[in-house]
């Protein structure tokens, strides 16, 4: 890249009328011309249009990567010089920190704070990955006399990254900086209501150093480019959060060539408070639990369970604190909750709260459609209770992906964990208890990737993230996430005086 063309991709800004793909290092349109709008889901108003990737632009990505692996020098490039340029990354986005919180909150609708929250952690994924990666070496085994063994850590190789929509930029973070740490090189296909931040970022990692090709974005049709990837037989690793019946399929489609899989899917994660909790503050904890992100979480505390003899006390509190919490313009500081990101996600929610209307649920607070003042044309929707529900009901069985949370009591510890493992899925959960070896138990016991204990957060980086069941394989956001995108190769070598002959000839 020429100093002119550093000087462009440094100044333009984050704001556009139209984003392009992000192809071998430069922006490009799609093949036959092809936009989309993308919308401010709090307002309803589209705020840009971007290129709408076709197969053919896909491949043109899946050559870019696979060339830059197979040919350039990044995947050869010492670690500590991979490292200083994945710092010098996170440098650029905390220079334009403002600016990414800014097109994040515009692209999701949700509130500043929480996209401060998550574009800081992106920042610090690849803070942390380029010094995990220095770390990152095979070993030395022990083996029989004259022998010697050892491993190395080799990049998998070109990877597709298929983002959700909920966290874009993070999500885009947790997985670009292990795989490029790594030396890989990456194609990735952010969701096509969400791509803007995922655009910047790829255009800020060519910025910092990454060479052309190892870093490729591509918005479009989930079924058209995600699947494409997905088969590809350059493509050796596929990495995918979202929904567990896309995993599914992704999981099917990518044994054809047998492609590394991780994927990270849903949740209905449970969250137990014991009788001996400090209930102020498992009522904020459980609040942020459910609420942060409007409950677009795969691990949103969704199913509460609460001990019958603390239940009431905890309950009044519970409804009045979120009967408080503040729905209005994202980018004010006084907002606590944004919107949901579309009309079929709003109307999602709408049926599963009229869903357990119907079975005979209660709703406690919520329950409605709501029209901030100046935000009437987004999709709003109110931080919902629902209680006097069953096991059997599907607002306590299926993953809803909003601000609704199911509250029922227990009766004892056993109870509680027998409750908290009713799922079909095991991502997150958490435990509220001062009683320090009851944690340890309940924790011991619980069928989830993650439990939080006395506290609402699930994840920092260097902290495994990922679930059990149908809720997923793998860990992100970890050391052990550079293992997902790395071969282990064994050496062995033989170093005695007298040649082998194992067959006696």
């Amino acid at each position: 890249m020429t100093k002119t063309q550093e000087t462009a991709v440094e100044t333009q800004s984050m704001k556009r009328d139209f984003y392009k793909l992000f192809i071998n290092g430069e922006q490009v349109e799609a093949s036959d011309g092809g936009r989309t709008k993308v919308v401010n889901p709090a307002t309803g108003e589209v705020i840009a249009e971007v290129a709408k990737a076709t197969k053919e632009d896909a491949q043109r990505a899946v050559e870019a990567a696979r060339a830059a692996f197979d040919n350039g020098k990044w995947k050869r490039t010492p670690t500590g010089r991979r490292a200083r340029v994945l710092n010098k990354i996170a440098a650029i986005m905390r220079s334009r920190f403002n600016e990414l919180v800014e097109l994040e909150v515009l692209n999701t609708g949700k509130s500043i704070g929480a996209a401060q929250g998550q574009i800081n952690q992106a920042i610090e994924d690849f803070e942390f990955y380029a010094g995990a990666i220095v770390g990152h070496r095979g070993s030395v085994n022990n083996v029989p006399g004259q022998f010697h063994n050892y491993t190395e850590k080799e990049p998998v190789g070109v990877c597709a990254q298929i983002i959700p929509w909920n966290y874009p930029l993070m999500m885009a973070a947790w997985k670009v900086a292990p795989a490029i740490a790594a030396g890989c090189s990456v194609i990735i296909k952010p969701a096509s209501l969400t791509p803007l931040t995922a655009i910047i970022l790829g255009e800020i990692c060519h910025e910092a150093g990454v060479p052309e090709g190892v870093v490729n974005i591509v918005p479009g049709s989930g079924s058209e480019i995600g699947n494409f990837l997905v088969e590809h037989e350059l493509v050796n690793k596929v990495a995918f959060t979202g929904s567990t019946p896309i995993g599914k399929d992704i999981m099917a489609r990518a044994s054809s060539t047998l492609k590394r899989v991780t994927l990270e899917l849903g949740g209905k994660s449970p969250n137990l408070v014991f009788e001996d909790a400090d209930i102020d503050a498992a009522v904020d904890g459980s609040i942020y639990g459910i609420f942060n992100n409007t409950g677009q979480s795969c691990e949103a505390r969704s199913r509460l369970y609460i001990h019958e003899s603390v239940y009431d006390e905890f309950m009044e509190k519970f409804i009045e604190k979120t009967n408080r919490i503040v729905l209005a313009d994202p980018m004010s500081p006084e907002t606590h909750v944004g919107s949901l990101i579309d009309q079929s996600q709003l109307d999602t929610v709408k049926y599963y709260v009229q869903s357990a209307i119907d079975e005979g649920a209660e709703i406690l607070a919520g329950g409605k459609q709501l029209h901030p003042e100046g935000f009437e044309n987004g999709f709003w929707y109110a931080p919902t209770i629902i209680g006097n529900v069953t096991q059997d009901m599907k607002v306590v069985r299926e993953e809803i992906f909003g601000p609704v949370v199911v509250v029922s009591k227990f009766s004892d510890e056993k109870e509680a964990i027998k409750l908290a493992n009713d799922t079909e899925f095991g991502l997150g959960s958490a435990i509220w208890s001062k009683d320090g070896a009851r944690c340890t138990r309940v924790a011991n016991q619980i069928e989830a990737g993650i439990v939080m204990v006395n506290c609402p957060f699930s994840a920092f980086p260097g902290t495994p993230f990922g679930g059990y069941k149908q809720s997923g394989f793998g860990r992100e956001l970890a050391i052990e996430t550079l293992d997902l995108y790395s071969e282990t190769k064994s050496i062995m070598s033989y170093y005695g005086a007298r040649p082998l002959n194992p067959f006696g000839l």
